[in-house]
């Protein structure tokens, strides 16, 4: 499969202009994929800001670009019930011209969950869910109706139309938890996201979800992996922590080849407007280049 490059932006302290803006720079690049993600309060930063609703914001910015790959990383399962979530993504999908990726996440910001009322489970009992809706978006988007009683989720004999431009679309799931995520990742997704750590890290991950696609009698080759990553490049006037990685383009992209090495597809810059001109320039350009290469 095809390498990708592209951003991972978030809907907080920004306008939708500047958003819009930021997507429209990306395609013009040549990036191929902008995601958002799907929560209600500024993330890892000060929570007292604006931020869009995930699923609109994200029909209006497909209804507004060509080609880029159109995802939601991640959307949490204790928001929405499944169907309204496949019915979300599949109404993008048909915004964009089959351009929509969906992917699920256990949920973990519980400020949120508190301000806005929503159960915030055990985490035991959010995996539970997640595998649950899993397990009923994958069946709505490729079957004709689909009957599923779970302890949380429950659909019977629920038509779905209409399907997803191309029959059906890639189902993502985010995170990195070695005994639950990764094995509803064995058992139900097309693609795994995670953010950039160390190739041991990383390695040691995709053994085990190598296991767990073994229990689930597939090849973790058939999983599409994804890294997010975080970096200011060449000398970039941002502000750096030890997540985010600062240099040159070359050095990037040495850091990033371990990770193509171990079959890692798709790379995603996080670009929350406003983003760096200069590190988008150099990603969708020389760090893109040469990784292909």
């Amino acid at each position: 499969m095809a390498l990708r490059f592209g951003i991972h932006t978030g809907q907080q302290n920004t306008t939708f202009a500047d958003l819009l803006a930021l997507w429209q720079r990306a395609e013009e690049l040549g990036l191929d994929w902008a995601s958002v993600f799907d929560h209600f309060l500024p993330i890892q930063t000060d929570p007292e800001g604006p931020c869009f609703e995930g699923f609109s914001v994200l029909s209006a910015l497909a209804a507004h670009t060509k080609r880029l790959r159109c995802g939601m990383i991640v959307s949490g399962v204790t928001y929405r019930n499944p169907v309204l979530l496949a019915k979300l993504a599949t109404t993008i999908d048909h915004v964009s011209g089959g351009r929509m990726e969906l992917g699920l996440g256990a949920a973990w910001f519980e400020l949120e969950h508190q301000q806005y009322d929503f159960e915030f489970p055990p985490v035991g009992q959010r995996m539970d869910m997640l595998e649950e809706a899993a397990s009923i978006i994958r069946s709505l988007f490729r079957q004709e109706r689909t009957t599923f009683e779970g302890k949380h989720f429950s659909v019977k004999d629920a038509l779905f139309l209409p399907k997803p431009v191309h029959g059906t679309l890639p189902l993502w799931i985010g995170g990195g938890g070695e005994k639950r995520t990764l094995r509803a990742v064995a058992r139900y997704a097309d693609g795994w996201n995670y953010f950039l750590t160390t190739p041991e890290e990383y390695r040691h991950k995709l053994n085990l979800l190598e296991e767990h696609c073994q229990e689930a009698g597939r090849k973790s080759s058939e999983v599409r992996k994804a890294i997010v990553v975080r970096a200011i490049l060449d000398g970039a006037q941002a502000a750096a922590d030890e997540a985010t990685f600062a240099g040159s383009a070359s050095q990037l992209v040495e850091k990033l080849k371990p990770f193509q090495d171990m079959g890692v597809e798709d790379y995603l810059l996080l670009a929350r407007p406003p983003a760096d001109k200069r590190t988008l320039e150099l990603w969708a350009g020389e760090v893109a280049a040469a990784i292909r290469s």
